[in-house]
């Protein structure tokens, strides 16, 4: 086969793998993609360049993704420039995919902040009411270990945040892409860039309605939080805390529906309510939920009890009609199987991070 169009091939290869999260590393994806087109070795000169898998990237996300993706853009460049604002004083820099406009599902905000202290930025998140995470890398690099400290949050979209000394502000990065200076840009840089990629966009209000919007998420990790230090009897529930229960409620609907949201909303969120009110857990819940569920979901939450009746025959003949119903009869006696299956004492369940991860996903992917 001719090399250019085996690099071509590669290439294609190596981005399908990676649009799809199968890889997450240029190199082990060209060299999976190669060494499965080539049945083994690959000569080095078939191996396409990192730029060249990225720009067939690309392609699969207008494919698969169309006008969306350029609406997702400009909104995470806006969101970048709010948490950038916040964070003015640590000299941020917006660099990567939503920089450079490469963007695909599940992409997220990558900033640099330079900072002496990395407790510092992480106050201004608390102070702002913005749930995260620290992760600290210990790498090797020319010949040294070196501790890389990372900033992970949701605020509509995923951030993360690289936190550099101070000193390493006019550092120039290498893009592991062109192997070039990164492209970034500071706030005021961000600012003028927008300016004239989106000449009608009043950036201020733009960035207002980001501040007023609402992360769904965030509110159901508020209401999850608390359920573990809500102890159940162990009579009916021997697996212990509410939030225990919850996620394992969650695990075992995400193999029976993996692909309804509304659905394992409702096995991961039906026990809210038990605290904010233990007696009357359901109307409670739902009173939290409100704004941020969708009516199929609250119904689920809502009669979730009353399927246990039905599930034990104790139920009136007229309750069970009125449920029978609705056309979501069938997976509310799920949620029940889910419900009743979620009481193992030794159970390998999700964190909440991992189930509330998986269900943004599960949005991005359908929304």
């Amino acid at each position: 086969m001719p090399s250019d169009k085996l690099r071509r091939e590669i290439a294609f290869e190596a981005a399908r793998l990676m649009y799809s999260r199968q890889e997450s590393e240029y190199y082990t994806a060209k060299m999976k993609a190669g060494r499965k087109l080539c049945r083994g070795w690959v000569k080095p000169r078939d191996l396409p360049s990192n730029a060249e898998i990225r720009e067939a990237i690309q392609s699969f996300a207008r494919m698969h993704e169309g006008d969306q993706r350029t609406a997702n853009l400009r909104e995470m460049r806006v969101a970048a420039l709010r948490v950038m604002r916040l964070l003015e004083r640590f000299r941020p820099r917006l660099i990567g995919s939503v920089m450079t406009g490469h963007v695909r599902r599940g992409s997220d905000i990558d900033i640099h902040i330079f900072s002496d202290s990395v407790e510092a930025v992480v106050a201004v998140l608390r102070e702002e009411g913005i749930p995260h995470d620290l992760e600290r890398k210990q790498v090797r690099k020319h010949g040294e270990e070196r501790i890389f400290n990372h900033l992970h949050f949701h605020d509509q979209f995923p951030f993360e945040l690289t936190i550099y000394a101070s000193k390493q502000a006019h550092y120039v990065f290498k893009s592991s892409v062109t192997g070039k200076a990164i492209e970034r840009a500071s706030i005021a840089e961000l600012e003028q860039f927008l300016a004239v990629e989106y000449p009608s966009l009043d950036l201020d209000e733009a960035v207002a309605e980001v501040e007023e919007r609402v992360d769904r998420f965030q509110i159901y990790e508020m209401l999850l939080v608390p359920l573990e230090q809500v102890k159940q009897s162990k009579k009916y529930h021997p697996e212990g805390d509410v939030l225990y229960h919850s996620l394992q409620v969650f695990d075992i609907a995400r193999e029976e529906r993996p692909y309804d949201e509304e659905f394992l909303l409702a096995a991961l969120l039906h026990d809210v309510g038990k605290g904010i009110d233990p007696d009357d857990h359901v109307t409670a819940g739902l009173e939290a939920l409100a704004d941020y569920i969708t009516p199929r979901t609250a119904w689920l939450i809502e009669h979730h009890m009353e399927a246990h009746a039905v599930a034990d025959g104790s139920i009136g003949a007229r309750a069970r009609r009125r449920l029978e119903a609705s056309e979501d009869f069938e997976e509310l006696m799920l949620l029940e199987e889910c419900d009743d299956a979620g009481r193992e004492p030794a159970y390998d369940a999700p964190d909440i991070d991992e189930a509330l991860d998986y269900l943004r996903d599960l949005s991005a992917m359908c929304g």
